[in-house]
């Protein structure tokens, strides 16, 4: 049965599903469409369904044409009915995996996707998971209910774990260049997962089992989380010694070897660094491990939005004014620049808090026209054009996106107060703080 997939697959006679076509799942479609595959595309949004087969975008940095004319062609189809999975040699999850409000793990996007999947499964599939999770989700979560179904892995089916590394609108690196680890349940599983990556991505990097392979990502993006965590603190101790940290890391970035430079900004946001780490430390719970490190890093990271609001209230102050009743102006939604990615955003956090305190909240982003549904935020505004008339019109400018669509000399020039934690402008601006 692995001799008939591995050849389909070299072939590029295997059709490819996909379940979960957002910032992960649908790029890889279009790169399985690129190489000449057949795609099926599933997810449980009819909206984004309609999209697609309209030709309309919904990821503003991804272009939806090639989607729509695999489809007009017939090599390509979206779909909610996952009883199309039966016709697919390769089911890859793409799916969310969220905190739950008590910040432990959520899989009830995989556990579902699952449930929907299996009942349509066949042998001589092989079946991938790429959301990011803790190690040993695929062996205890993904297995048992496959083996429960009849099939036997590693012979009739084939189970992989392949962590996404997308950078949604990073021009340097894209899906295809951007190596690819795999880890699968039995060797033959790892042969069929690097065949059906080899394909599409120049470089595929296996590893000795699914739970390495989890572990990969949740150690990218925990190293990430305590570097900026690091100068997150820093931050506030150089605010404390007058000291200006965005020179002070780009000074300490010239050294050539020993350094590698990270930046605070007003909280994190973003799919992974909020919350890979704590998928980690809840499964390290488990081995009686409890991981401080991580977890005080987590804590400084989600205490950012308390520090700029300080810096708010002390800067308005300055100036004869109080919180309760300013005119504040948020620029940027998005989690970081150039995207319109708002996933765990601090700038959410940022907003209702000012509300709280009385503050009249507006905001700005050229990415984000209105404020989309959030699980855990109900903020509902539309993005300010920006002019020097507008921005002359606000107390206070909280600069929480540094999106390089945003004019910042017009800003500076006719703000009266910026309040500024992502270092775009000089501290020696008269009418700029640091936070």
């Amino acid at each position: 049965m692995i001799d008939s997939l591995l050849e389909k697959i070299e072939s590029k006679q295997a059709v490819i599903g996909i379940i979960g076509l957002g910032y992960v799942g649908l790029p890889l479609a279009l790169r399985y469409l690129e190489e000449g595959f057949s795609v099926v595309g599933f997810d449980i949004d009819p909206i984004k369904i309609e999209k697609l087969e309209q030709g309309k975008p919904y990821i503003e940095h991804i272009d939806p044409a090639p989607f729509f004319n695999a489809i007009q062609s017939k090599k390509c189809m979206a779909t909610t009915d996952f009883s199309r999975a039966n016709g697919v040699d390769a089911i890859i999850l793409c799916v969310p995996t969220p905190l739950n409000k008590n910040r432990e793990p959520d899989l009830s996007f995989v556990t579902g996707s699952l449930a929907h999947v299996i009942p349509h499964m066949r042998p001589g599939q092989v079946v991938s998971l790429e959301s990011t999770t803790y190690p040993g989700t695929t062996r205890e979560i993904i297995l048992p209910p496959i083996e429960e179904a009849g099939f036997k892995v590693g012979e009739t089916v084939f189970v992989i774990y392949s962590p996404e590394r997308e950078d949604p609108a990073n021009p340097d690196f894209t899906t295809r260049t951007i190596p690819k680890v795999v880890g699968g349940t039995t060797p033959n599983c790892l042969a069929v997962g690097k065949a059906i990556y080899e394909t599409i991505i120049d470089e595929v990097v296996p590893v000795s089992s699914t739970g390495a392979a989890e572990m990969v990502k949740i150690l990218e993006n925990t190293f990430r989380s305590v570097n900026i965590a690091l100068v997150n603190e820093l931050k506030v101790v150089a605010d404390r010694m007058d000291l200006d940290i965005f020179e002070v890391i780009r000074a300490a970035a010239t050294k050539p070897f020993g350094y590698t430079p990270f930046y605070p900004g007003p909280g994190l946001g973003g799919h992974c660094i909020p919350i890979d780490p704590f998928y980690l430390t809840w499964k390290a719970r488990e081995y009686g491990i409890n991981t401080r490190f991580i977890e005080l890093a987590g804590e400084v990271n989600t205490s950012m939005p308390e520090f700029v609001l300080s810096k708010i209230t002390a800067a308005l102050n300055d100036i004869s004014r109080s919180v309760r009743g300013a005119r504040i102006l948020v620029l940027g939604l998005a989690y970081k620049k150039n995207v319109d990615d708002v996933r765990e955003s601090p700038s959410f956090v940022l907003l209702e808090r000012l509300q709280k305190l009385g503050a009249e909240v507006s905001y700005s982003d050229p990415h984000v026209p209105v404020t989309p549904p959030m699980r855990a935020h109900s903020i509902k505004l539309t993005s300010v054009e920006l002019s020097p008339a507008v921005i002359q019109s606000y107390d206070c400018l909280l600069v929480a996106t540094d999106h390089d669509r945003f004019d910042w000399e017009m800003i500076k020039e006719n703000a009266r107060l910026i309040i500024d934690p992502r270092g775009v402008f000089t501290a020696d601006e008269k009418q700029v703080h640091r936070a």
